[in-house]
């Protein structure tokens, strides 16, 4: 197996020695390159194509997140993992919308820096493979379309996520006769069990102490069922044990869950975490609720920016959700983020309210209101995609034709 290939890009000069040393005894890599300023790294990353580059972020001239703008467009297949002194979340916000990988905060240990390192150049590789077409899904080699994944997106709480991915999973189960699983991935405080009255006897942190390797299989068996007819595999019971849950697993789960079912819904964390971002990347949709607020606004503006640089920006669907007369202006809305909402959301929380409280979700309780009705209507949508088993996924997120009618929903 050839060696992962790394530049190193950093001003001083002990800190590159450093990071050698620290990867001498990784048998598995290789330091091809090392490079002192943002205009060397661009050079040496042209010339020398290296599978990961390890960025200082504070570099003189060209800083590291130009750097890394510039070298995500021109190579890439090299996966960016930005290293910094700063560990605030503007920085990782930063770094990721300039196409970086992952990020590591000095100081670290040789461990942290391996496991970044293989991590990134893992999803790469994975990355490339997809694109390219040499990565066959298992559902596809077995002559049977894979399943849609939906994903709902947001770095905010409270503006509709769960009780949309719910309900939408529902509807396209009760309503248009499809199979469907819903997945909380909100690993430290998903709501799922709550608004579908489940008790979680099994959750994904049971499944993830199975041999998955080798029996991925079992995932049925900790799948709840709920009365409507969807599955759900229910986020942990308690916070300390999401951390039981790695990319890999998640990764492994869904990619067997879209082969046995038409459409995964996925419900996932206010945050940018390795999970998260493994799901966009596999995602055919990202739902991004918005609110009529200043919060929630500066929140999916940076979500935006964040998706765009990852090259999702085709799979994106904005949702304008809790549309009231006193809030920011639609119009507004659309000129700060740039693009044009696909579904404006009235309010209505009696209806909704009375759905959550009760853990019986709006589209079976209350199937008449004009909320359950209009998910309805984002469920024929959704369904009436044709996606060709060997069709770009890009493609087919162009043609997604979504539906301009009004309905409400509330977390």
């Amino acid at each position: 197996m050839q060696p992962i290939r790394l530049l190193i890009v950093d001003d001083v000069e002990n800190t590159r020695e450093d990071i050698k040393r620290f990867l001498y005894f990784e048998e598995d890599m290789e330091v091809v390159g090392e490079a002192a300023t943002g205009e060397e790294a661009v050079d040496l990353a042209n010339s020398l194509k290296p599978d990961v580059i390890l960025m200082d972020i504070n570099l003189p001239g060209m800083d590291g997140i130009s750097a890394t703008e510039i070298i995500s467009v021109q190579v890439p297949e090299a996966a960016i993992i930005i290293i910094s002194i700063q560990g605030e979340k503007e920085y990782l916000k930063k770094a990721m919308a300039a196409g970086a990988r992952d990020y590591l905060v000095k100081p670290f240990t040789s461990t942290d820096l391996a496991d970044t390192v293989r991590r990134a150049n893992d999803f790469s590789r994975k990355r490339h493979l997809r694109l390219v077409g040499e990565g066959e899904k298992p559902a596809a080699r077995r002559g049977k379309s894979p399943g849609k994944i939906i994903t709902f997106f947001s770095t905010k709480g409270g503006v509709g996520k769960t009780t949309l991915a719910c309900n939408l999973a529902i509807a396209l189960a009760a309503e248009k006769g499809k199979s469907v699983v819903l997945v909380d991935l909100d690993l430290q405080g998903g709501d799922v069990t709550v608004i579908l009255n489940l008790v979680a006897s099994q959750t994904i942190a049971d499944l993830v102490q199975e041999d998955l390797e080798n029996d991925i299989a079992v995932t049925d068996t900790f799948l709840a069922a709920h009365f409507s007819g969807i599955k759900v595999l229910c986020a942990p019971n308690s916070p300390e044990q999401a951390e039981l849950v790695t990319q890999d697993h998640v990764t492994a789960i869904i990619g067997y869950l879209r082969t046995k079912y038409e459409y995964v819904i996925v419900d996932t964390a206010p945050s940018y975490s390795e999970v998260n971002l493994n799901i966009l990347e596999i995602t055919d949709k990202v739902l991004v609720p918005v609110t009529q607020d200043l919060p929630t606004l500066r929140h999916v503006r940076s979500a935006m920016e964040v998706l765009n640089a990852l090259r999702y920006t085709e799979k994106i669907v904005l949702l304008l959700n809790q549309l009231r007369p006193d809030g920011i202006s639609v119009k507004d809305l659309e000129k700060n983020l740039g693009c044009s909402m696909t579904t404006v959301i009235p309010t209505d929380d009696k209806t909704v309210l009375q759905s959550v409280n009760k853990g019986q979700p709006f589209v079976l309780a209350q199937k008449k209101s004009r909320v359950a009705g209009s998910v309805v209507e984002l469920a024929d949508q959704l369904c009436a995609v044709k996606t060709p088993e060997k069709e770009n996924p890009a493609q087919g997120a162009a043609r997604f034709n979504p539906i301009k009618k009004i309905f409400s929903l509330s977390r």
